[in-house]
């Protein structure tokens, strides 16, 4: 009985792939589909940030920066009055419609605490902008009753003010006689403009990042797992065929036994 042949070429083909790894080992691993969905999210958080970053940036990061720096003082109320001549405005009363309209210009002059000088107060800086010499720029309409009612409450809320300081912000290094009653972008306004954006941003950055961490480590583990396997399943060959051998041989020497002598 012939020894028996056994073929090695399915184990080398294992083994002499990428030196000497299994070739499922360099398999890229799919992902699944929460992780899919936890990369959409990230990357959806991260679009979103800079999308944050632009408009808040356009609409209150720029003109925070264009505008004059101010700090903080104490006003005191000199004389409040409504201009007798009123202000030429524009207002639209439709698609294809535009009209005409005025306004009564308020003007309320305080007195700065700290120097004593008499500025005239603006409501904040849009208003200095927009007409430097009235109060505030009411919404043009052409009710002249209703803009003339609005400007006489709020003579009426400062003439009880007279002679009570309150907050208010002036320009130090400005020429300019200007004072305004509130800021319209503080440094609070500044943070949140900044803060939430940036979280939004660091958050989906360390979705993704977890994602991939996980994905990689998955793959480390796989890659272990099957060389593992791999080996074991190696020993155990190596085993059966000793075994296998030593059978045959136990066999052979059995049927020598048997075969008779001959004589001499």
């Amino acid at each position: 009985m012939g020894w028996p042949a056994f073929s090695t070429s399915g184990t080398r083909r294992n083994t002499d792939h990428n030196d000497g790894d299994p070739p499922d080992v360099h398999r890229k691993l799919p992902s699944s589909a929460g992780e899919d969905r936890a990369m959409l999210l990230g990357f959806a958080m991260m679009g979103f940030s800079v999308l944050m970053f632009f408009v808040l940036g356009v609409t209150i990061l720029k003109p925070f920066l264009l505008s004059t720096q101010r700090e903080e003082s104490n006003c005191t109320i000199i004389h409040v009055h409504t201009m007798d001549d009123w202000t030429d405005c524009a207002f639209t009363c439709g698609m294809d419609c535009r009209g005409q309209g005025k306004y009564p210009c308020l003007q309320l002059f305080v007195k700065l605490t700290h120097s004593g000088q008499k500025v005239l107060l603006h409501y904040n800086e849009e208003a200095v902008q927009i007409n430097s010499k009235c109060f505030y720029t009411p919404k043009c309409h052409q009710h002249r009753n209703d803009l003339l009612s609005g400007a006489l409450d709020i003579k009426e809320f400062f003439d009880h003010k007279n002679g009570t300081p309150f907050s208010c912000f002036y320009s130090p290094d400005s020429q300019s006689e200007d004072v305004i009653l509130i800021k319209k972008y503080d440094q609070m306004v500044i943070f949140h403009c900044l803060f939430w954006p940036l979280l939004t941003l660091l958050g989906g950055v360390l979705i993704g990042g977890m994602v991939r961490l996980t994905q990689y480590l998955s793959f480390l583990c796989e890659k272990h797992s099957t060389a593992f396997r791999g080996e074991v399943a190696l020993h155990n060959c190596g085993f059966w065929i000793l075994g296998f051998s030593e059978l045959q041989m136990e066999n052979i020497w059995e049927k020598i036994q048997k075969v008779p002598k001959s004589r001499t």
